[in-house]
């Protein structure tokens, strides 16, 4: 954890971006928020936005234009983030979230690091853990009866992992498996 806070530091935005935003990706229940928590805390409670704000057991992946027109063009300008929160439990209330430009913003979720962002990106880490650890984290967390979501998320992951190549375009790779953070 302190080689990546410290390449973190030294890391700088691309031009054009004011804010140094680091993704933090990997597949569902890899490890990423846990990761993401840590780095956060070691780097002085730096903001952290997640991508499950914006995704959905309907559109897994396909969120990531919302994301950077709420989320990114704006960090990238210095201005806040102000976007609308996907309502995973399905209440019907519309709620929102912010996040301030700052220094260094993590951003935390399955796709954080796909081609379309690593515009704006300045550092990104792959969290790697086993496909059956994944899903035993998933159904922990949300029970057995959202094994078919978790089955077609993960064969949507697949596919992005396939296409978008992340572990390969990324600065640093982590096992999520590991207990370290």
């Amino acid at each position: 954890m302190d080689e990546i806070a410290a390449a973190v530091r030294a890391a700088r935005s691309p031009a054009g971006v004011a804010v140094r935003i680091v993704a933090v990706d990997g597949p569902g229940g890899a490890g990423k928020s846990t990761l993401a928590d840590a780095l956060s805390a070691r780097l002085g409670g730096t903001p952290v936005l997640r991508t499950d704000d914006f995704a959905s057991w309907d559109e897994p992946l396909a969120w990531w234009p919302r994301l950077v027109a709420e989320a990114l063009e704006p960090l990238a300008r210095g201005e806040t983030a102000r976007f609308r929160r996907t309502d995973w439990e399905a209440t019907g209330v519309e709620r929102w979230g912010e996040v301030p430009p700052a220094e260094i913003v993590i951003l935390e979720g399955v796709g954080a690091s796909r081609p379309e962002l690593r515009r704006f990106l300045a550092y990104s880490v792959w969290v790697e853990t086993p496909r059956e650890v994944r899903l035993r984290r998933g159904l922990e967390r949300d029970g057995e009866d959202a094994r078919g979501r978790w089955e077609r998320w993960m064969a949507e992951e697949d596919g992005y992992i396939a296409v978008a190549g992340p572990a390969e375009a990324a600065d640093a790779i982590v096992p999520g498996d590991c207990g370290l953070w």
